[in-house]
């Protein structure tokens, strides 16, 4: 890989704009010397130790690391438990009557949940997952959209020692059911509907359809957010409404479980190349440590701030980033259900300014479709009250992150970029605000304690300014310990590529100063006749251009040169021009940017790309287009129009 993409990225290597933080900024960051990273680098057990006594202990662990590839023990014979490190510690302080978490509903309705609202609420879920044969061991599953219920269930979870599943609400019966089945749940936590665009997603009408294949759920708790507004089937002895059972629980206090640092907080489900999900499995104390961490030192969050991260928690950086992270810091977390143009294209802009938002954590996804809408949306919106923003999701184009510093942070806010995996369960690269000098487009460096590299295909550590395979070359507290019912492929896809060194499946280069510049799955590089390109270092191109808002780079079959470019674009609101003038003219400045090899052989102007809900562009579905395959699942698209529009333009032009 190292040797064939010389030139390639040169665009991205040479970026020239640094963005250093202020003197202000850095007298009031977490960490703002340097010495961090040596310190974490000469004795690593001992810096993790020091990360770990920021949580409550029931029991000291013995031994902070056991590590025998690819099996991981962190903090050895420790005891705790996650939702009293999120909760019970909070309320025995003055954060009792700090809000915990500010709700808004896409119809406009709120909630707020001090620590002590929160505290209650768990309490009285727990004792109703127990009241319903839940025991510690037994998995749940929770198919909720973006409402509290959702951050109650899982840390009522926590409480009782159950792994929790949380499925996307946006996934489809089948997704659903395969995701049930593989973890032999026992209890279904899910809503009568949800709120999308003005619509109501059917949750409990995909729920009843799921379970006609899963034996092992014997009762569904079914939350009452669509209010009445629509009516839902009840299975008498299996379905029972939230609310009355809450009500029947009054006022338990359930005491939290005292569970090993190793006990399975979570199984969480992310793609594979087979097809079947792999149910990534976290446990507790290593994945607190790590999210709290984080959220301390590079989302920076003070105990003033209320933050926001916009993922939706079925993915892993809202169970990271709005729940366990955020809450076993005692921060304020911010959750928001709905669409972000809904009911117009400033929403995200009119919550910061209801709430006063201090510290935003989205997509470059997200940032590009505001590029794309333009600037005047959130002009409608005083964002004085944000001090830092971060990304996370994808590798970030530097003209996306300098747009979103310059128009949504003022020209004066550090943008941390952050790159991590559902497998991580933590940032692993990313800047600390109150020392990094920051580079549009680049992750950075790994954080202390995180030792990464960059190795050609014998696993051979490639010098500054090459390009090569992301490898995590020692253990870290919040990975995930294995694929749930499935070790052996646990081993093979991770561990076998370079024996006893972690394989991301990401590449990315180094330039000389050290930085990483993170380019994608390795399978989304392109081989052009010999040459191989990555999709984000053509899609930062296309991107660079002032009139195009998003891109997505796929390959496609070419006779000679194995495969050929194929981009489609949605472009800025105020570009006007003819498209066939516009095409030539892209494909020109793509060649200069990157080279020759470079060139697109089409480009498809489309008014939107083909997202999930949760703003990933869905690249599979545009290959299976390009390629005339039938359309892979695409229950989690955003819009289902959309790519039926792209589809029917494709076979035009073709």
């Amino acid at each position: 890989m190292a040797d064939d993409r010389t030139g390639s990225i040169d665009t991205l290597l040479h970026e020239e704009r640094r963005y250093s933080p202020s003197q202000e900024f850095k007298a009031a960051a977490r960490w703002n010397s340097p010495a961090i990273y040596e310190r974490a680098q000469r004795d690593p057990d001992g810096f993790w130790a020091e990360m770990a006594k920021e949580l409550d202990w029931f029991e000291p662990w013995n031994k902070v690391l056991d590590w025998d590839v690819p099996k991981a023990q962190w903090f050895v014979g420790g005891k705790l438990n996650a939702s009293y490190n999120c909760l019970d510690r909070h309320v025995k302080t003055w954060r009792k009557n700090k809000a915990a978490i500010i709700w808004e509903g896409e119809p406009g309705d709120e909630r707020i949940l001090t620590y002590q609202d929160l505290h209650r609420e768990v309490n009285r879920c727990a004792a109703t997952l127990q009241r319903f044969g839940v025991h510690q061991g037994d998995r749940v599953a929770i198919y909720l959209g973006m409402i509290p219920e959702l951050v109650i269930a899982m840390l009522a979870c926590a409480r009782i020692g159950a792994p929790h599943t949380v499925v996307f609400g946006g996934f489809s019966p089948d997704a659903l059911s395969d995701r049930i089945q593989d973890s032999e749940v026992k209890l279904v936590i899910t809503a009568d509907g949800a709120w999308r665009r003005g619509n109501i997603v059917p949750l409990k009408e995909n729920v009843d359809r799921a379970l006609k294949t899963c034996p092992s759920v014997r009762t569904v708790l079914v939350v009452n957010r669509v209010m009445n507004a629509t009516r839902v089937p009840m299975d008498e002895g299996r379905d029972h409404w939230w609310h009355r059972e809450m009500d029947h629980s009054g006022g338990t206090c359930v005491e939290p479980a005292v569970l090993d640092s190793e006990h399975p907080l979570y199984i969480l489900y992310t793609s594979g190349t087979t097809g079947k999900p792999k149910g990534l499995m976290h446990t507790t104390g290593g994945y607190l440590v790590g999210t709290q961490m984080t959220s301390a030192t590079v989302l920076d969050i003070k105990d003033t701030d209320t933050y926001w991260c916009t993922a939706d928690i079925g993915w892993v950086t809202g169970h990271s980033y709005i729940v366990y992270g955020p809450l076993s810091l005692g921060a304020t977390s911010v959750m928001y259900e709905g669409a972000p143009d809904h009911p117009d294209k400033d929403r995200f802009w009119a919550i910061i300014e209801k709430y006063k938002i201090n510290v935003l954590y989205t997509a470059p996804t997200a940032i590009r479709a505001f590029m794309r809408w333009g600037s005047e949306f959130p002009l409608r919106h005083d964002l004085s009250s944000l001090r830092l923003l971060g990304t996370v999701g994808e590798p970030i184009n530097p003209e996306a992150w300098v747009w979103y510093r310059k128009h949504i942070g003022g020209d004066r806010v550090p943008v941390v970029d952050t790159w991590w995996q559902t497998e991580t369960g933590m940032m692993m690269i990313a800047p600390l605000p109150g020392i990094t000098e920051l580079k549009p487009g680049s992750a950075t460096f790994p954080l202390p304690g995180i030792e990464a590299d960059i190795v050609d295909d014998r696993g051979n550590s490639i010098p500054l300014g090459g390009g090569g395979y992301l490898v995590l070359k020692r253990p870290w507290p919040a990975m995930a310990r294995t694929i749930w019912g499935d070790p052996d492929r646990w081993k093979r896809q991770y561990w076998d590529r370079f024996p006893g060194i972690y394989f991301t499946g990401d590449g990315a280069k180094r330039d000389k100063e050290g930085y990483y510049w993170i380019l994608g799955r390795v399978d989304d590089v392109l081989n052009i006749a010999g040459h191989r390109i990555g999709t984000m270092e053509l899609e930062s191109a296309l991107v660079s251009h002032d009139s195009v808002a998003e891109a997505a780079v796929i390959g496609i079959p070419h006779e000679i040169k194995g495969q050929a470019i194929a981009a489609f674009v949605t472009l800025r609101a105020d570009e006007t021009r003819p498209h066939k003038e516009l095409i030539e003219e892209l494909k020109k400045h793509v060649t200069e940017r990157i080279g020759a090899i470079a060139r697109p052989d089409k480009i498809f102007i489309t008014a939107e790309l083909p997202k999930t809900r949760s703003a990933k562009i869905m690249r599979r579905l545009l290959r299976d287009i390009a390629e005339g395959h039938i359309l892979g699942d695409t229950t989690t698209l955003a819009d289902p129009n959309v790519i039926q529009s792209i589809k029917l333009q494709y076979e035009e032009r073709e």
